[in-house]
């Protein structure tokens, strides 16, 4: 039978870390949105946006690694799974322009915006159906949420690494890349 919540070592379940992360990102947008307007914060608001883009990359691979496949296998659905993906997708190109922008730029906000309200979305359709059906699922969602963990941790460490040596040619100045050049 599926569990969620906690294992008794204090291990959250699979559901229980994917909604802290979920919450991660909403906090994430609402300090961005605490912060437009106010003067001198455009670095501040650049910053939150590279550790927003790279919470939602990091959460869609472990999403798409591991908890989706489990999900898919116990319960045979690929439309559902399918959908998410799909979202997914269209979120990884959002962080990919917003990649390439700074706060104050003629698009950013918007972009930002419309991230932030296709994440809602995702967020909502996810913790209601998605989880819903984990939770009638047989699967172990303790034993999932310990994988979930472990890989969540790789990816940290791998995004935390210093560059190799082709990354340290790429030109750039921090952690934004270069803007494009117009069409």
């Amino acid at each position: 039978m599926a569990s969620t919540g906690k294992a008794r070592d204090g291990a959250a379940d699979a559901l229980a870390l994917l909604r802290s992360e979920h919450e991660q990102v909403r906090l994430l947008f609402a300090h961005y949105e605490r912060l437009r307007g106010l003067e001198d914060a455009e670095e501040t608001m650049a910053e939150l946006v590279d550790d927003l883009c790279d919470a939602l990359i990091v959460h869609t691979m472990i999403e798409e690694e591991l908890f989706y496949p489990s999900l898919r296998a116990a319960l045979g659905d690929d439309a559902l799974f399918d959908d998410a993906e799909l979202e997914h997708a269209g979120a990884r190109e959002l962080i990919s322009q917003l990649e390439v922008m700074y706060p104050g730029d003629e698009h950013f906000d918007a972009t930002l915006a419309v991230l932030f309200e296709e994440i809602e979305h995702h967020i909502a359709q996810e913790e209601g159906e998605m989880f819903a059906l984990a939770r009638s699922s047989n699967l172990d969602l303790v034993e999932l949420g310990h994988r979930l963990a472990l890989r969540r941790a790789q990816l940290d460490d791998d995004m935390s690494a210093p560059p190799g040596s082709f990354d340290a040619l790429q030109p750039h100045d921090g952690r934004r890349m270069p803007p494009r050049a117009p069409d």
